[in-house]
């Protein structure tokens, strides 16, 4: 596998706003490492360094000291084509004592394929000990909507999105498959107690109605879970994920099939889950996170949402559960938002999704500086 490194002084290349000197949120991005392959997800580990998914089927380990970039070795091979591939990676609550790396990839042939839930331990620039947990249910005969997400919640057990398969919508609204849905599991892979439809058989399944989900986040402070997911055309969501609830698709939407068509004519029914937010024209959401760092006090307790579509992030402010407002951010950037993270550090981290894919540290800056970037809020 081909090594990339470069030294800090060539990957450190700061990206400035040219705002009005305003009251706001000062900040200034800078380039920690480029050339990546459509990277997919980042996360920081404990020693500051950064474990960054590419779809085509690596993991790489980007040094904080220099920018240094290292391939792991011993992943599982992936199908790729589509938007098949490797999909997000999350640390395990206890990494540091038993360093457990968890990926969802993409798994199969072309027309019998699965989104999949692998488990490693990472030492230095290896997995070993890997295995695979899951692999849903049904198997699909597309290499679209894979969903993907990981998200590990307060009791240790690990949230994972799937998509709908594509050709395969009114499946979501099944019971009796995975697709479109969201499950809960153990850390072991299996199905968590206390899930609401083991009755149905449905042991691993926590929601249901969902199109293709690309992002899951957890507010630290209320527990609050929040999914977005891809509309058709149109009809993007939020969502906050309550155990047993139908979000709806592809009974409910806010959006249009592809060809115009009606894909359902209701975009509400009893007995399923308003979206919080939405988006039409789409903006296709991709990553998210709530800011609870100490670094932007300006953005303390929103949700940040990383915007393939408009090449920005969309910083939504809550106010009592409610979105309060939406701006745009980081637009200076110019390319796809794939994934936007808090760090361990409080500062943000963004990947921009192409084959000279990028990932991006946002930081603050003194409000006297310059050409320093403004969240005019």
């Amino acid at each position: 596998m081909h090594i990339v490194e470069k030294t800090l002084s060539l990957l450190l290349l700061a990206l400035v706003l040219t705002a009005p000197p305003a009251s706001g949120q000062h900040y200034e991005l800078v380039t920690l490492a480029d050339g990546l392959q459509h990277p997919w997800s980042v996360v920081q580990l404990p020693d500051g360094d950064f474990l960054v998914s590419e779809r085509p089927g690596r993991l790489l380990r980007i040094a904080a000291a220099d920018g240094s970039i290292q391939a792991i070795q011993g992943g599982p091979e992936t199908l790729t084509g589509g938007q098949g591939g490797y999909f997000d990676i999350a640390l395990h609550p206890q990494f540091e004592h038993n360093a457990l790396v968890y990926l969802a990839y993409a798994r199969g042939k072309p027309g019998d394929n699965a989104t999949t839930l692998h488990r490693a331990r990472l030492r230095g620039d290896e997995l070993f000990e890997g295995e695979d947990l899951l692999a849903v249910s049904p198997p699909k005969t597309t290499r679209q909507h894979y969903g993907g997400r990981l998200l590990f919640l307060e009791d240790a057990t690990l949230l994972l999105s799937t998509g709908d398969g594509f050709d395969l919508r009114e499946q979501a609204q099944s019971l009796d498959s995975e697709l479109g849905k969201v499950l809960r599991v153990t850390d072991g892979g299996k199905p968590s107690p206390g899930n609401p439809f083991t009755h149905s058989g449905a042991e691993r399944i926590w929601t249901l109605g969902h199109r293709n989900p690309q992002g899951l986040a957890r507010d630290p402070a209320t527990g609050t879970v929040y999914l977005h997911e891809h509309g058709p055309r149109g009809g993007d969501e939020l969502n906050v994920l309550t155990a047993g609830n139908n979000y709806g698709w592809p009974a409910v939407t806010y959006g249009l099939d592809y060809s115009g068509a009606f894909v359902s004519p209701f975009q509400s029914l009893p007995g399923m889950t308003e979206p919080l937010h939405t988006w039409t024209p789409s903006i296709a959401p991709s990553g998210m996170t709530v800011y609870r760092g100490d670094a932007f006090p300006d953005w303390q307790g929103d949700l940040l949402v990383g915007a393939l579509v408009p090449k920005e992030v969309r910083l939504l402010e809550l106010q009592q559960g409610r979105i309060a407002a939406e701006k745009s951010l980081f637009r200076e950037v110019g390319e796809r938002i794939r994934d936007v993270r808090t760090g361990r550090d409080g500062l943000l981290y963004l990947l921009t999704d192409s084959e000279q894919g990028r990932l991006i540290q946002i930081r603050p800056a003194p409000a006297t500086r310059a050409g320093a970037g403004e969240d005019t809020r």
